[in-house]
This record gives C-alpha cells, structure tokens and sequence, in this order.
C-alpha cells in the first residue's frame, strides 16, 4: 500500500520539476537576449586642467600703453596699480600713472608759442576705482587646459596733476583679465579720465582716453 502511494506522489512531483527547470531554461535565455539599457550609456570623461585664483586677496601689477590727452597728443603711459578682492566679484583698485603731454596743434601752428613747460607737461594721475566682475568665465586654449577669465568694469576718482595745477579726476573703464596660472593673470583695460581744463583759454570738460596692457601677481 505505502509503495503504491509513493509512486503515486512521484508520478504527481516528476512533471511539475520538469516545467520548472523549463521555464528556468527560458528566463535564462530570454535574459540574454535583452539588449543592453540606453539609458547608461559609456561617456569617456575628459581630464581638464583649470587654473585656479590664488586664495590670496591682493593683486599688484604694472601696465604700458597708450593715453591720448586732449589737446596734446597720444603718448605713451606707464603705471603701477595694486588691487584688493574684496569677494569673487568685487575688488577695490589703486593705481598711479605717469605720462607726457605732447604740443597742441596752436603751439605746432604758431612757431616759439608755448602754452606750458617741460615739467607741466608732465601728466600725472592717483586714482581708486571700485571693480566689478560682470562675465567670470573660462577660456580653452585647447582641450585639456582652460583658463579662469572676466570681464570688468571699473570706476573711480583721484587726482591729477597736469598744467601746473592739480585736477579732480573721474575714471571709468572696462577691462579683461586671463589667469595663466594660479597667481599669474594678463590685464587689457580702456579708461576715460576726465576733468576739467583752462589751457587755451577756455574751461572745459576734457576726456582722455588710455588703453593698456599688464601683468599682475596675486599675493
């Protein structure tokens, strides 16, 4: 009797473990054959170098160029600026230039006419700006290096001694500023500096326009 029933149960069991290694077969196969997810695809990440901004806050540089005085001609300028980041967008600025005033048409026109000496033709100017960075950035020289940039605008007073007198000066710029490395940068700036001036006999608002080019380091 017991071995009739186990036959039985074995009769019942044997199909039932077959359908299951069978449908086992299937998944295993139907997984295989899945094609792979295109919602993880293989991006190569590439490697860039940054140059970053010192973690100190001052800056101190000179510039060359070129201001063109009115009245008196565009001459070559030199000046020494020293710079306080105050945050990431502001800085304050410090800068003293020194240039040369040439002859005015008048003087060239009217031969032995001179309107001021050799020493007040002396072009003088100590101004603080207050700068804002209006366009941080980077700049790729190619694909694996970048450089940290910004576009600037600048604006300020001083003074500025010129035809024997002293001139209260307001400046306005923009400027341009490249960081080769992380203390490093290259500085392109254009200025107004305008006072007022009684050279010709008239009082008038002068503008003096000054593009420059420099190098600074942070410290």
């Amino acid at each position: 009797m017991e071995n009739r029933l186990l036959c039985i149960v074995l009769s019942l069991l044997l199909p039932l473990l077959a359908n299951g290694e069978e449908q086992a077969e299937q998944e295993d196969v139907v997984r295989d054959a899945r094609p792979e997810s295109v919602l993880d695809p293989q991006i190569e990440r590439r490697q860039i170098t940054e140059a970053d901004i010192d973690t100190e806050n001052f800056e101190a540089g000179v510039y060359v160029g070129m201001i063109s005085i009115e009245d008196f001609g565009t001459q070559p300028v030199l000046g020494l600026r020293l710079n306080y980041h105050l945050s990431e967008d502001i800085f304050f600025e410090g800068v003293l230039g020194r240039a040369k005033a040439d002859e005015t048409s008048f003087e060239r026109l009217n031969d032995g006419v001179e309107l001021l000496t050799d020493d007040e033709r002396a072009f003088t100017y100590y101004q603080g700006a207050v700068g804002y960075n209006l366009l941080p950035g980077e700049a790729f020289l190619n694909r694996n290096r970048a450089f940290n940039n910004a576009l600037y605008v600048l604006g300020g007073a001083g003074i500025t001694e010129f035809a024997g007198d002293e001139h209260f000066t307001i400046s306005l710029g923009v400027g341009y500023r490249l960081l080769i490395n992380d203390f490093t940068t290259v500085r392109v700036d254009m200025k107004d500096h305008l006072f007022n001036l009684d050279v010709l006999g008239e009082d008038k608002m002068t503008q003096n326009m000054e593009f420059s080019a420099g190098v600074s380091l942070f410290f």
